[in-house]
């Protein structure tokens, strides 16, 4: 049987290596991917926390299917409107996105 501080480690070293994605990249997609990766990470801390908290209750999965269709609904939105602003300006990179300017 797995410890759960394993499953703790790998949550945040997931969640560490998606902020730093988030922080350090230029490119839409690739923060995009970033914060799908941190999702994850949370994904794992509540099924980790729901095997060893109450595990003959469902409330772990049904949160971590939560996630699951929040991280879905985030990709689609996120990929329409990445889709949306490469149309008009030919770029993906966060930096040259000033479309709220005036």
């Amino acid at each position: 049987m797995v410890p759960l501080s394993m499953y703790l480690l790998v949550a945040a070293g997931m969640f560490c290596i998606g902020v730093y994605g988030v922080l350090a990249r230029r490119n839409a997609v690739a923060i995009l991917m970033s914060v799908e990766l941190m999702l994850s990470a949370v994904n794992i801390n509540l099924i980790g926390f729901w095997r060893y908290g109450a595990p003959g209750v469902i409330a772990g999965q049904v949160f971590s299917a939560f996630v699951f269709v929040i991280a879905a609904a985030e990709a689609s939105v996120g990929l329409a409107i990445i889709i949306s602003i490469y149309r008009t300006r030919r770029s993906v990179v966060v930096e040259d996105v000033n479309l709220l300017k005036g």
